[in-house]
């Protein structure tokens, strides 16, 4: 009996050692590392970021009624105390035309400013709103549209004095939302069972099904025409460029990872960043084909989870605890 004790647990020790060489990272390094760490002052947890139209002047938004404003392209950051009677909203994102931007969060608000930021002022909603306000995204002279964490959409023309519902009726609680630049949306369930898709002239959402058994983690829209989705397990998967309703087969860029997908970005239609916990972040150069790893920010002590690229040439990625990373374009790929 000892002995066969001993030859099980000799057993165990090894199928430990396979699996875990089997964890180890197989995917290749990516030769260089554009990402800078900059310092923030804050430890709130950020949520969104925009610039008005010099890309030079920007602003941050985050937990703990948090905003931070930059004036040399992201590389230094001051916080901007607003007088407002509860500090602690959730400023969920933030949004610029030109000098006009928009900022909202939870518990539901909504400020706006005409003038790059100098002054913020409050707008009220109706308190018949369904939701909270999640996401807002700047048209132009005195247009929005806004969306609620339960998937509603509004459009307002005259600087939000009066809203216009874009759909009849809400999705339910989203785990998170997304629009195209021609406006179509996709939403993803707050327990990821299913996605919705909405588009400008439809009266209601489209729910669709998830194609795998794995609970869908985030989904959106890439610059070459494609949906993309992020599932649990590290599995991404993007549609067919001539059919949108059919589904390319699912990647594993890293197999066998304890971390999880949490967002993904174009820089251009070919260059694709992919983002996840613990500091992990991906690139594919052949739009999703193949996939390199950035292996110097993997000591960065935060999960990655929004990346934005307001162009090809300035990009940020947005951590927990007040983590942010600025791109810095290669000297090669400039």
């Amino acid at each position: 009996m000892p002995s066969i004790l001993k030859l099980w647990q000799r057993f165990v020790i090894l199928l430990a050692v396979v699996l875990l060489c089997i964890g180890c990272s197989s995917v290749p390094s990516l030769s260089y590392n554009p990402w800078q760490v900059i310092t923030v002052p804050t430890e709130a947890n950020l949520q969104d970021i925009s610039f008005t139209d010099n890309l030079q002047h920007g602003w941050l938004v985050g937990s703990k009624s948090t905003l931070l404003e930059t004036t040399d392209g992201g590389q230094t950051w001051q916080p901007i105390n607003l007088d407002l009677e509860n500090q602690n909203y959730l400023f969920s994102a933030v949004s610029f035309s030109g000098q006009e931007g928009w900022i909202v969060g939870k518990p539901s608000v909504l400020l706006h400013t005409t003038d790059g930021g100098s002054s913020w002022s409050r707008i009220p909603l109706s308190e018949q709103l369904p939701g909270n306000p999640n996401t807002i995204l700047a048209l132009g002279p005195q247009s929005a549209e806004m969306t609620t964490d339960v998937g509603a959409i509004y459009q307002t023309k005259d600087g939000g004095k009066t809203w216009k519902a874009m759909v009849q009726q809400a999705v339910g609680v989203v785990r998170n939302i997304a629009r195209s630049p021609d406006g179509k949306y996709v939403a993803v369930s707050t327990k990821g069972n299913f996605y919705s898709t909405w588009e400008p002239g439809q009266n209601a959402w489209e729910p669709h099904n998830r194609n795998s058994s794995r609970r869908v983690q985030n989904m959106g829209f890439g610059q070459d025409g494609r949906i993309w989705m992020l599932a649990r397990g590290g599995q991404v998967q993007f549609t067919k460029p001539e059919n949108l309703d059919q589904w390319e087969e699912p990647q594993h860029p890293e197999l066998s990872t304890s971390w999880g997908l949490l967002d993904l970005a174009y820089r251009t239609p070919n260059e694709i960043w992919l983002s996840g916990g613990s500091g992990n972040l991906l690139c594919s150069l052949d739009g999703g084909k193949t996939w390199q790893k950035d292996r110097e920010v993997e000591d960065v002590p935060a999960n990655l989870y929004k990346i934005v690229f307001l162009s090809p040439q300035q990009g940020f990625i947005i951590g927990q605890g007040g983590i942010l990373l600025k791109y810095q374009q290669p000297v090669e790929s400039a």
